[in-house]
């Protein structure tokens, strides 16, 4: 039977601040990394929080990321920003490019940034939500390695590429959803797998290309599916190309040759669109829009996405962590 621990907020951003720095980032770098770990945690993100810490410090580690190092910002145009990693974390680059981001949706209406040659492991919701709080439109979305196959092949081609959404609300927290095209992201099937849990039939495949519910089968060798059967398919091969070709990054399989498969994420493109409704909009978008989310909510046991985790904010209690995984931790530090 698994044991936890009760850590504070502080303990956990402590506790991931000193893995990072310990293990090659300089001080900005592990603020921002232990910052995004410990806000995962007290969201309730577990897949997102000190779950990935380990795959991180593998890619430091192995010198595939770069700890300290510092993105290139570039304003190409009225509305256009791009970001080379350099291969830094993705938290980093989003710190430093956002702002640029938000500066020009706000001054023409709408924006794009792209990013290339970062590590993404995150969750998306942080950079949708900060542009959101904003007063801004939000659409972000990302690539990975190839982990689910398309519709009608059990051969894997498509990352677990999530997609993320933030409408804002004055005065109350924005709406964002964040969900991966696959039937379960992999941090989730990967979550049930140290737990013990099975996942629902059509999250993946066996090696074999059986289905299964064990997500042991499904992480270790077997194939994600797409949620919803083509549609999802569909959604996933535009994620490969906003985030690849049009940013100018490598596909999911490019990403897979040539990473050196420490665990670590690997090197891609994120693209992120910005959309001011304040210039977009001839009504009041808000009242407009708070009437449609208002209808929703009258019509049963609706949430809106992003209220867990806005739910989970206000708690400023201890969270309990799997104590396997803080002592593993621990002991990369």
């Amino acid at each position: 039977m698994m044991s936890n621990i009760a850590l504070s907020l502080d303990e956990i951003f402590i506790l991931a601040k000193n893995v990072f720095f310990k293990n090659g980032c300089d001080e900005e770098t592990s603020n921002i990394m232990a910052d995004l770990v410990m806000k995962a945690e007290r969201d309730g993100c577990l897949s997102h929080g000190l779950f990935r810490v380990p795959a991180y410090v593998s890619g430091l580690k192995s010198g595939k990321i770069n700890g300290k190092g510092n993105p290139d910002i570039k304003i190409i145009s009225a509305s256009v920003v791009k970001a080379n990693g350099n291969n830094c974390l993705a938290p980093v680059v989003l710190n430093k490019s956002i702002p640029e981001l938000i500066k020009l949706a706000k001054e023409n209406g709408v924006a794009i940034l792209s990013i290339t040659n970062s590590h993404h492991m995150a969750a998306m919701w942080p950079e949708t939500e900060i542009i959101a709080e904003q007063g801004l439109v939000a659409i972000a979305c990302t690539s990975y390695k190839p982990a689910v196959a398309p519709a009608g092949s059990i051969k894997p081609l498509f990352g677990t590429n999530p997609i993320s959404f933030a409408w804002p609300r004055k005065n109350k927290p924005p709406v964002v959803f964040d969900m991966a095209t696959a039937s379960m992201a992999m941090g989730e099937v990967q979550v049930a797998k140290r737990e013990g849990h099975k996942v629902p039939l059509g999250t993946g495949l066996t090696k074999e290309g059986k289905d299964t519910t064990d997500p042991a089968e499904i992480a270790d060798g077997g194939v994600l599916l797409p949620f919803g059967g083509y549609k999802g398919s569909g959604i996933a091969m535009m994620v490969e190309l906003l985030a690849g070709a049009l940013v100018g990054d490598n596909f999911s399989y490019e990403t897979a040759e040539k990473d050196n498969n420490d665990g670590g994420p690997p090197s891609g493109g994120e693209f992120i669109l910005a959309i001011s409704p304040d210039k977009l909009s001839d009504t009041d978008w808000d009242t407009h829009s708070s009437k449609f989310f208002d209808k929703m909510k009258s019509m049963g046991d609706v949430r809106l996405p992003g209220e867990r985790r806005h739910k989970n904010r206000l708690d400023k209690g201890t969270r309990h962590i799997n104590d396997d995984l803080v002592n593993k931790i621990k002991s990369l530090s």
